[in-house]
């Protein structure tokens, strides 16, 4: 039936007996794609009949759908023309995985990031009465990303502006990992009742064999969501802030489903549609484990260890020395490494779910307090708290170590995710020590010397794979901002020009001085490991030379080599990173040619630069 649908018109002829064929259908797709190109599985998988039935009653792209976060977009694009082009999904040149104006006009906003969705939502209903339109808005938000502040945010401007939007709320008791907080016991309260539940599913399935029973289903599910608006005080949570609420309904029930919308759009003002959904729906491994199935990658990948497992084990060790350490997480327990440190020492674990802004400060509390806690975000996720880092960790010089996981590009999850403007956010902030690894060992130096170290520190890296190899220094409080040189059998005489490879683009950098050596060039390499601050000593060895080079994971602009040249007077600077851009999604190699970010290319340009 796939092939026939070309837009959500072509939906809606669908008839209703071959629904849940077209439900299993568009599953089966969805794994077939994602097991070939990686992807958001489990929380796809789920979203199938809740996706189809917003499809058939409302009419997009009149009617604005928006995804929070876009994890749950699959089903969307499929429905709306882009199922011949599916196949290309998360791939260089092809679509993306998650929602993008530019790439459809059923796309009403991009997405990426959690919590944005009732934000976006209010702005365009605002926008819409101001110009006399008519059209629906309706935001799709998980119980995972309500969680948020911004989405607290929305709900309370909501409440007295009074327009009308109406909220889906997939409630599948799963952000990324396990949801946790008292929103999250709040709708468990509201959805409670599986055995209500089972006997419903069963009962439905009966039902929609015949013609008879899908009509009696719907007079059912519009009579049960008349029912629960009047009388029920499950929804009162949401009353409070002006919803109207109607559910919860099953997010696998097509009929009901349909039924629960018409209802919506019929209601004035704001509206929340509280949807039951089982994350990973129709695959027995998704369904056990949504968390391990949230993203997975294609099949066939092997995975060394990356930083991300080296930096979670060593925390173990170092935190069953010292019980003053503990790990925090925004909903990311398993993606930023600390599954072992759950597991290990859960009294000292804390989950904030998906509020990065109150993680920081959260924090900021158990330091001021005593402790010194470690909270892991993505980078790009941690771009949300650049107040808290500054006015609530470092104003206060607060022994807080904060992980930058998945910095530089990422690839195929794209411009959402990439974490290439960290060091221009946090570079430059007083009192913090931000360091960059070259490899898994020298991350455990730093993630040792930050324990001990009595202020803020930050580490940055990459979601590659690295080495360990032994250790050859001491990492403490005498080498602060001092930038480490490297001995590569140069004789040991003056040089004039020196090449600083930062983090993981070191290893780059020691293969182009060995191609420039082989060429005549002799050139000094230097292993930076502070991107702030910059010793005195480090200043004056860097003054001597008439030309650096400096390479990066992060764009040129306001990053680490723009950081060093604004501190140098003598040497030219120049300085090898990403673009200005916001960059596609792809394969890490593939980003790095579209840019320009080769050994072989910058190789060259630097040869160029020397013999002018």
């Amino acid at each position: 039936m796939l092939e026939k649908i070309n837009s959500p018109e072509d939906l809606k002829k669908i008839e209703e007996k071959d629904l849940w064929l077209l439900c299993q259908e568009i599953r089966d797709h969805i794994e077939k794609v994602v097991k070939q190109n990686g992807g958001h599985l489990a929380s796809n998988l789920g979203a199938v009949e809740l996706t189809v039935a917003q499809h058939r009653i409302f009419e997009s792209p009149t009617d604005r759908i928006i995804f929070d976060v876009g994890h749950q977009s699959y089903t969307h694009k499929i429905l709306t023309g882009r199922y011949d082009s599916f196949s290309t999904i998360r791939q260089f040149k092809g679509l993306s995985g998650f929602p993008k104006t530019s790439e459809s006009p059923h796309d009403a906003f991009n997405t990426g990031h959690s919590s944005t969705s009732i934000s976006a939502a209010l702005g365009m209903a605002t926008v819409r009465d101001l110009n006399n339109d008519n059209y629906h808005i309706i935001a799709n938000i998980g119980d995972g990303a309500l969680s948020g502040g911004m989405a607290l945010e929305a709900l309370n401007q909501l409440g007295v502006t009074e327009k009308g939007i109406i909220i889906v709320l997939n409630d599948n008791e799963m952000s990324i990992s396990e949801p946790v907080g008292a929103i999250a016991k709040q709708l468990t309260k509201i959805s409670s009742g599986s055995l209500y539940r089972n006997l419903k599913y069963k009962l439905t399935q009966k039902l929609i064999v015949t013609a008879f029973g899908r009509f009696t289903r719907r007079v059912l599910s519009r009579l049960k969501g008349i029912v629960k608006y009047m009388f029920s005080s499950k929804g009162l949570f949401f009353e409070h802030f002006g919803l109207t609420y109607l559910g919860p309904y099953d997010g696998h029930d097509i009929i009901g489903l349909e039924e629960g919308f018409k209802i919506a759009k019929n209601i004035e003002g704001p509206t929340l549609v509280h949807v039951i959904t089982k994350k990973g729906k129709g695959n027995y491994f998704a369904e056990d484990d949504p968390e391990k199935y949230h993203g997975v990658s294609p099949i066939g990948n092997s995975k060394k260890k990356s930083f991300t497992s080296i930096f979670g084990e060593y925390l173990v060790e170092l935190a069953k020395t010292n019980k003053k350490i503990t790990a925090i997480t925004a909903a990311m327990c398993t993606g930023t490494g600390l599954e072992l440190f759950r597991k290990q020492i859960n009294e000292r674990f804390y989950d904030v779910s998906i509020a990065e802004q109150h993680g920081l400060t959260f924090a900021a509390g158990q330091a001021i307090s005593g402790y010194h806690p470690v909270i892991s975000i993505y980078s790009t996720f941690m771009q949300r708290g650049v107040d808290q880092v500054i006015h609530d960790i470092c104003m206060q010089n607060l022994p807080v170590t904060m992980i930058l996981d998945r910095a530089g590009l990422v690839g195929e999850d794209g411009e959402t995710h990439h974490g290439v403007f960290d060091i221009s956010l946090f570079g430059v902030i007083p009192n913090l020590i931000f360091m960059e690894p070259k490899n898994g060992t020298e991350l455990k130096q730093m993630m040792k010397f930050a324990i001990n170290h009595n202020g803020p520190t930050m580490i940055r890296f990459s979601k590659a794979a690295t080495l360990e190899e032994a250790v050859t220094y001491d990492f403490d409080e005498e080498i602060i901002g001092d930038f480490q040189i490297q001995d590569l059998n140069n004789e040991n005489i003056d040089k004039k020009y020196a090449l600083i490879g930062l983090g993981s683009e070191f290893n780059m950098a020691k293969d182009i001085i060995i191609d420039l050596k082989n060429k005549g060039y002799d050139i000094d390499l230097f292993n930076p490991r502070f991107i702030s601050p910059i010793s005195s000593i480090t200043l004056i060895r860097l003054e001597k030379y008439e030309k650096i080079f400096t390479l990066e994971n992060h764009v040129v602009v306001g990053g680490f080599g723009s950081l060093l040249k604004a501190r140098l007077l003598k040497p030219e600077v120049h300085i090898f990173g990403l673009p200005n851009l916001f960059i596609e999604h792809g394969s890490i190699s593939q980003l790095r040619e579209e840019v320009g970010f080769t050994k072989e290319n910058i190789c060259n340009q630097i040869e160029r630069i020397l013999s002018e």
